[in-house]
């Protein structure tokens, strides 16, 4: 593993030149990790104390390591965080084989997970994130501690309409028609849209975490490479929805012996509520925690009670960390 690191920017190989380095938040550190394969951006915090059991934290379809910023704040002083950007998504370059599917994010997540040594970790998905890690735990038990699934994209038989648009992308042709039917939509219309869809409540994001993510977005957009990797891994989801037998993400999650903490929100139009259920019925050793009032992200809308669940988890299981101190509150964050 070949890895360098700044406190500010990434390294210059993992972007092309057009786009401008992505944002740093206080006490995070980003650095580019180059794998058989892959070059993964890790976003990473300076340890609150030494031997923290670690964590790593895996982000949904369109998203990257920032979105668990805020919950990784939350957590100091429980885990040493880190969090990486799947292969095209956030600051890491597409995959060498252009392999966007669920099967290809997990080897990645592996890969990672094998040549850093950090193993078994605490270990966190979102959405696509969630499909991911289950995969990760399933075939790989000896590298997760615990597993936190925010929204997991677990297979629907009756998928919501609200989702129908994201799963249209991973038709062949509609990502390049979605770009010239939408090409005269600014940055700022775009992310409301995409915070229409994934907050339960909008007004809960901050003005400055709004303009931080139009201009993530509009760095993104620079990519020449953005909209490929988002239809090929929305094809990656629906692809796996269709397998069967012991490749079937259910069965998977059935196969899993972490510990696992379910996080649903009421208000999530991309993920089924209804899930839940079928979801703590499938993971043997599993705890439910349902947000009424949350969308698809409950770890940017809810950070403090993610946080709580989670510690609540280790004190469950007799992991280390239980009791450490209360979370901190981070400004802007949601309670």
């Amino acid at each position: 593993m070949s890895s360098t690191e700044s406190p500010s920017v990434p390294a210059a190989s993992v972007l092309p030149e057009v786009a401008p380095p992505v944002r740093v938040g206080e006490g995070e550190r980003l650095r580019s990790v180059g794998l058989p394969g892959v070059t993964l951006s890790i976003r990473s915090r300076n340890p609150a104390d030494e031997g923290l059991p670690p964590a790593l934290y895996v982000h949904g379809l369109g998203g990257s390591s920032q979105n668990w910023s805020t919950l990784m704040a939350q957590l100091d002083g429980v885990v040493d965080s880190e969090a990486l950007d799947l292969p095209g998504f956030g600051d890491s370059p597409p995959p060498d084989d252009g392999n966007y599917s669920v099967t290809g994010h997990a080897r990645a997540v592996i890969r990672y997970l094998d040549a850093a040594g950090r193993g078994p970790v605490h270990l966190f998905g979102n959405s696509l994130g969630g499909a991911v890690t289950t995969r990760v735990a399933a075939v790989r038990p000896d590298l997760v501690r615990t597993l936190t699934l925010v929204s997991p994209a677990l297979p629907e038989l009756r998928i919501q309409r609200t989702a129908a648009p994201t799963a249209l992308l991973g038709v062949p042709g509609v990502a390049a028609l979605f770009t010239r039917l939408t090409k005269e939509w600014t940055a700022e219309e775009r992310v409301r849209g995409v915070m229409a869809l994934c907050y339960g409540d909008p007004s809960r994001v901050s003005p400055e975490a709004f303009q931080d993510a139009v201009e993530e977005l509009e760095r993104r957009l620079r990519l020449p490479y953005f909209w490929d990797a988002m239809a090929r891994s929305a094809r990656g989801i629906v692809n796996a929805y269709t397998l069967g037998g012991q490749h079937g993400l259910w069965r998977q999650a059935e196969r899993v012996l972490a510990p696992t903490l379910l996080i649903y929100g009421g208000r999530d139009q991309l993920v089924g509520y209804r899930m839940a259920g079928r979801a703590a019925r499938s993971f043997r050793d599993s705890r439910l925690l349902s947000l009424p009032d949350a969308g698809h992200v409950a770890m940017m809308e809810y950070p403090n009670v993610v946080a709580t669940a989670f510690r609540e988890l280790l004190t469950d299981t007799g992991e280390p960390g239980a009791d450490r101190e209360d979370p901190v509150t981070v400004p802007g964050a949601g309670s």
